[in-house]
């Protein structure tokens, strides 16, 4: 028989029951799981992935669109390089989509911060807000068309505003104007919906805490909202870019390209190739641009790495 002394109970006891250590087992994965991705695998790969590695295998060659081809090689990329008309299309396409989104971000977090607070008519307000977010792009477009075309124009020689009593469309330097502001009025709304989420996902104390303290208005937005609505503001930085890089009807709608290849688009010069016997050397330039927008996307990764939404 063994004693132990009171200093060996207490060790017992602080040492507790042995810790049981367990294999992960391999979790099942219910057949019902397949029956749903397999069809979506099945279709994205036939109609994104297929198309695509085709694409960029007639971007070596001289291909146009039908009939027989040859290989070039690298020679369909050496040329892009070369080419003012699509480096042209690059610079144009790059600062759109910065100039547009930080506009349409700016605008859209006034009017979220606007119409979060307790005003009249607030509700109906948003609706009507979120409006041309609802349209389609190219009917909005040759709306504004007319309207910078026509309405614009007379309104500037009534008030005696010569600047702009001939169209924006016509003027290669002022042209771009009409496509930053048509594409940020239709995206304006969804940005909105995002930051309209994110204010009122802060908690009021915070302002009121804020207030006794003697913070300004703009002391709460900077040191209280903007911080709390990081995320969104990425969010929507991320969504914003995604879609102004490929943008292409309210072009079509607005300018054709016009002036001259002032406000063409890659997308616009990657979809006249298809149509004009440049098949492969708009593949070699849609390879280009799937590249430059996934090295975007994964800067934008980065930077939001880490970041959290608050809900």
């Amino acid at each position: 028989m063994t004693l132990q002394t009171p200093l060996a109970e207490v060790a017992v006891q602080q040492e507790g029951p042995p810790v049981r250590t367990r294999s992960r087992s391999r979790r099942r994965i219910e057949p019902i799981y397949y029956l749903f991705l397999v069809p979506a695998l099945l279709l994205f790969t036939g109609f994104v992935v297929v198309p695509a590695v085709i694409g960029i295998f007639y971007s070596f060659t001289d291909y146009v669109g039908y009939g027989s081809w040859s290989l070039l090689g690298l020679r369909n990329y050496t040329a892009l390089f070369s080419d003012p008309d699509i480096l042209g299309s690059y610079g144009f396409t790059l600062g759109f989509a910065v100039v547009t989104v930080v506009i349409a971000q700016v605008i859209a977090l006034a009017l979220a911060v606007a119409l979060t607070k307790r005003i009249r008519f607030a509700a109906p307000l948003r609706t009507i807000f979120v409006i041309p977010m609802v349209l389609s792009g190219i009917v909005v477009a040759y709306v504004f068309n007319f309207l910078f075309s026509n309405s614009l124009p007379a309104f500037a020689s009534a008030v005696g505003f010569a600047p702009l009593e001939q169209s924006i469309l016509g003027n290669p330097d002022l042209a771009w104007l009409s496509i930053v502001t048509v594409s940020a009025w239709q995206t304006i709304p969804g940005a909105l919906l995002v930051y309209t989420a994110g204010l009122t996902s802060i908690p009021g104390d915070l302002y009121e805490a804020s207030s006794l303290d003697g913070a300004s208005a703009w002391t709460q937005f900077r040191s209280i909202t903007l911080p709390l609505i990081a995320g969104f503001v990425l969010i929507n930085t991320v969504l914003g870019v995604k879609g102004y890089l490929g943008v292409y009807d309210v072009i079509v709608g607005l300018t054709g390209g016009g002036p001259g290849t002032s406000t063409r688009s890659v997308a616009m010069a990657i979809f006249g190739g298809f149509t004009g016997g440049d098949y492969a050397y708009q593949m070699a330039n849609a390879t280009i641009f799937f590249i430059v927008t996934v090295i975007i996307s994964v800067a934008q990764l980065l930077v939001t790495r880490g970041r959290t939404i608050r809900l």
